[in-house]
């Protein structure tokens, strides 16, 4: 990865509630027919804390209470030099139903049923230190395919 690399900064929230995660059916743009979190890119004078509750908001109509940043995974894909900085939390707390907007059909689904068949590739790797309440640093590069090419996964105290 080449540290001189243009950097888009996300987010992206995971509820969990129980022995259970909510994912979002993305319906439209990027991750288009995959399961995942629901999140996005800051609005200009965001902070990702600011971003992370209004994306979740817009994305599921869920006004987060408590949350807590678990990961901080860069994304990169061979021929595309810019890096997806994605800033990771568990929702612990939250107000409101989810409901489905144009972009996201929200499902809750058991700890040993998520869907890794329809999520990103990088998902099973990753998931079960968020599980756990681990934090962690990570790095993906992937081939045209979505075919993870190289990868780094570290727990770390800080980010």
């Amino acid at each position: 990865m080449d540290s001189k690399s243009p950097k888009k900064i996300l987010t992206l929230c995971i509820a969990v509630d129980d022995n259970r995660v909510l994912l979002g059916m993305k319906k439209r743009g990027f991750g288009v027919g995959r399961w995942n979190g629901f999140g996005g890119k800051l609005a200009p004078g965001e902070t990702v804390e600011q971003a992370a509750r209004r994306e979740m908001l817009e994305e599921a109509g869920v006004t987060i209470g408590k949350m807590e940043k678990l990961g901080l995974i860069e994304f990169e894909w061979q021929g595309n030099p810019e890096i997806h900085e994605v800033h990771l939390f568990k929702v612990h707390s939250f107000a409101d139903n989810p409901i489905e907007t144009e972009e996201m059909k929200p499902q809750w689904f058991g700890f040993d049923e998520i869907p890794f068949h329809s999520m990103w590739a990088d998902d099973p790797l990753w998931f079960p230190l968020f599980l756990d309440n681990r934090t962690f640093k990570a790095y993906f590069l992937f081939a045209p395919g979505d075919r993870i090419l190289d990868y780094t996964l570290t727990e770390t105290d800080t980010f």
